[in-house]
């Protein structure tokens, strides 16, 4: 379930901060640049096994390799020009949401008919 979002223009050290894992690949500044371009929505799912099953309809890194019916594999074309991030560990997702939201933003809830679909 969606618990967190919002529309935002990323900066230059908000990116820097996200991708710093590649901060040494020759692509980087390309990246940052790319995702400066314009709005990005930022969002926080939560549920059993989420951020497996979120890379499940993300798809490969590279559309080229992604299923159809996945966001990439339908909407994508080049690696360079991805339109969505997903965790990949449950860490990163924790490391990601501090770094894109507050704890205020955050809005987590309990759908009605939540005790009758999980165990």
């Amino acid at each position: 379930k969606l618990v967190a979002m919002k529309f935002m223009q990323a900066d230059e050290k908000l990116l820097q901060h996200h991708y710093s894992d590649l901060a040494g690949r020759p692509f980087f500044n390309g990246l940052v640049k790319f995702m400066q371009s314009g709005p990005v929505v930022p969002m926080v799912w939560e549920g059993t096994n989420v951020v497996a099953t979120g890379r499940d309809m993300i798809g490969a890194t590279n559309p080229l390799e992604s299923k159809p019916g996945t966001i990439r594999g339908d909407l994508c074309i080049q690696v360079g020009r991805n339109i969505v991030h997903g965790s990949d560990s449950l860490p990163s997702a924790e490391k990601e949401i501090a770094l894109w939201f507050k704890e205020s933003e955050l809005c987590p809830w309990t759908p009605h008919i939540e005790p009758s679909v999980y165990e």
